[in-house]
């Protein structure tokens, strides 16, 4: 299939066949392409969770509006952010940058003091949102690569992130969580699956200059 055809084939999944898993080499897939997401400036403020445990789900349904997904789909992914960016995560960035490519710290120190004082020119509200875009982005990216690999999602917003905070021992970690995305394979009796795509024409969502 090529790739708009898949994409056609993708949408927002109803009903999981919980009897079908994903395989570690399509679970590597994903960790890779959540990785590879673009992020601003490349800091990566955000984080994966990959829940397989039946029991951690069950506990997270009544806190997801009881969506079967959740405990239906192969793994639960939560995407996070880091609760706030601090000058600790430029440094960690420009240190990488450095042993990666060798770049001569004459070049990299005017980057890393700039970096560090737009974030500290942010309040940490902003700085929490600023992450939260690029949970975003690494969401549609993953649903791509899911669409691409035949893995079936679900993107979600609804659920309680506080409430998942705390099952999940985040607050801890220094995560707050942001979005859901289950994902595994179609029950065959999930009727959404054969609908037509609803869409507005092409012409009325491009515009070309």
């Amino acid at each position: 299939m090529d790739t708009i055809k898949k994409l056609r084939w993708r949408y927002a999944t109803k009903k999981f066949d919980k009897t079908k898993k994903l395989t570690s080499a399509q679970l590597n897939i994903l960790k890779e392409a959540f990785n590879l997401t673009a992020t601003a400036f490349g800091l990566q403020t955000i984080k994966l969770l990959i829940i397989e445990n039946q029991e951690l789900k069950t506990a997270l349904l009544p806190h997801s509006f009881y969506q079967k997904q959740v405990t239906d789909a192969s793994h639960l992914l939560v995407i996070c952010i880091h609760d706030d960016i601090l000058n600790t995560d430029v440094i960690d960035l420009y240190d990488n940058i450095k042993d990666l490519r060798d770049t001569p710290e004459t070049i990299l120190k005017p980057f890393r003091e700039s970096l560090i004082d737009t974030v500290q020119s942010m309040s940490v509200e902003k700085r929490q949102n600023w992450s939260k875009n690029q949970a975003y982005i690494a969401l549609g990216n993953l649903m791509t690569v899911c669409a691409i690999e035949g893995i079936d999602s679900c993107p979600m917003e609804g659920f309680l992130p506080l409430k998942y905070d705390e099952v999940l021992g985040l607050k801890e970690k220094g995560l707050k969580s942001v979005l859901a995305l289950p994902v595994g394979y179609r029950a065959k009796d999930d009727m959404f699956s054969d609908f037509k795509k609803v869409r507005k024409p092409i012409e009325d969502t491009i515009i070309e200059l």
